[in-house]
Formats: C-alpha cells, structure tokens, sequence
C-alpha cells in the first residue's frame, strides 16, 4: 500500500526548531514535489512550501519564508521541512502532500496523516 507517513511534530518553545519527515512507502519509483501545508481549526488548509526533484525548485509562503526550509531525498523517499525561529503563531496542524511516480508507472498524489506543531512558552 502506497501512504505517506510523517513524523517529527511536538511541542517547542518560540524562537525554537523542529524538522518534520514524511516518507513515501509502498512500490514507490519517486517523489516527484512535495508540498507543506497547515491547517488550524476551523481554519482552511495553508500551503506553507513546496519542492521539485526536478531542479530542486522550491516556493515559501511569505509567513514562514527565511524561517523554513523545504528538502527532499529521493535516495531514502522522503522530504523535510525544517522549521527555525518557530513563533506561537505557526501552532497547527502541518501536512504533507506528494506527487508520487509508481514503480509498475502511473501518478499518484496522497496526503500524510498530519503532524501536530504547539509553540508555547
């Protein structure tokens, strides 16, 4: 079964950092992008950054931009987000969302379960 599984989420104070995985498993040829979003309650889902393999180009949300930085390793099918200067308004609920190419071919674009980020003194 093919799923992204994230991990890394927790509790840090303001100015503090966190790194959030999310890898790919299952009969996965690679990652083609890999976005960031974060949706608070009630609140509709933020795209946050985003990274192409192909060139490794990647798009920040002006709120989190100098602050965090999105990677991808295709070796170990997963992709990062790293996340400094953390401050007690970027408190959600952070989700991955990959473009997949199969090992049998074709496209699949699958969501992680969500990783919970509390900034609080």
């Amino acid at each position: 079964q093919v799923q992204l599984v994230q991990s890394g989420g927790g509790l840090v104070q303001p100015g503090g950092s966190l790194r959030l995985s999310c890898t790919a498993s299952g009969s996965i040829f690679m990652i083609n992008e890999m976005g960031w979003y974060r949706q608070g309650p009630g609140n509709q889902r933020e795209f946050i950054a985003r990274i192409t393999a192909n060139g490794g180009f990647t798009t920040y949300a002006d709120s989190v931009k100098d602050r965090f930085t999105v990677s991808l390793d295709n070796a170990k099918n997963t992709g990062y987000l790293q996340m400094n200067n953390l401050e007690p308004a970027d408190t959600d609920v952070y989700y991955c969302n990959a473009d997949l190419t199969l090992q049998l071919g074709g496209h699949r674009r699958l969501w992680g379960q969500g990783s919970q980020v509390t900034v609080s003194s």
